[in-house]
């Protein structure tokens, strides 16, 4: 298999996204939400934390270009798995940490990547490991919202320094040339 995707929950999803859309290997990203009860949310009602979803990013690369354990590594790099159901000011269950997997060889490399990252922040990562169940895409404003909306507060002052602190740190071996 040359192309798959996996399904990141790490914060608020342009955050991920932003990130992700820099990688090289990586060839299409979409915000949305998994892991819920309710089909089909909508952005509020995520927000409500009453569905029980996860604003999510679905990754998609070649793995001819990049395997699942760097796009994993990239993941344990650009959000907090220590802090459950938070990152920074987001607080709530819509902002857990999570990996959702689609089969069994991506559930085995996501349960080797979280014990080294566990290992690494002395037992403390709090990141879920399911099966990806109940996907939906996010509304079409949240799709690139980043790379559309630069100067919006959120953006400038959080999601830029993610993508910032990634360049800073994978810049030899991930970053897109073109």
């Amino acid at each position: 298999m040359a192309h798959e995707f996996i399904t990141l929950g790490g914060g608020c999803f342009w955050c991920t996204e932003a990130v992700y859309e820099q990688v090289d290997g990586v060839t299409a990203v979409e915000s949305g939400y998994s892991n819920g009860h309710l089909p089909n949310p909508s952005y509020e009602q995520v927000c409500g934390g009453d569905t029980g979803h996860n604003e999510v990013v679905r990754v998609s690369f070649d793995n001819a270009r990049i395997a699942l354990r760097d796009v994993l590594e990239i993941f344990f790099h650009i959000h907090d798995p220590t802090t459950l159901n938070r990152q920074g000011n987001d607080v709530g269950t819509q902002y857990r940490s999570g990996i959702y997997f689609n089969d069994a060889e991506q559930e085995r490399v996501a349960q080797t990547v979280l014990a080294e990252a566990n290992a690494a922040n002395k037992g403390r990562v709090v990141t879920e490991i399911k099966a990806l169940a109940n996907y939906s895409r996010a509304e079409d404003y949240h799709q690139h919202y980043f790379a559309r909306n630069p100067g919006q507060g959120y953006c400038a002052f959080v999601v830029a320094p993610k993508v910032e602190k990634f360049r800073r740190t994978f810049a030899a071996r991930s970053i897109r040339t073109q």
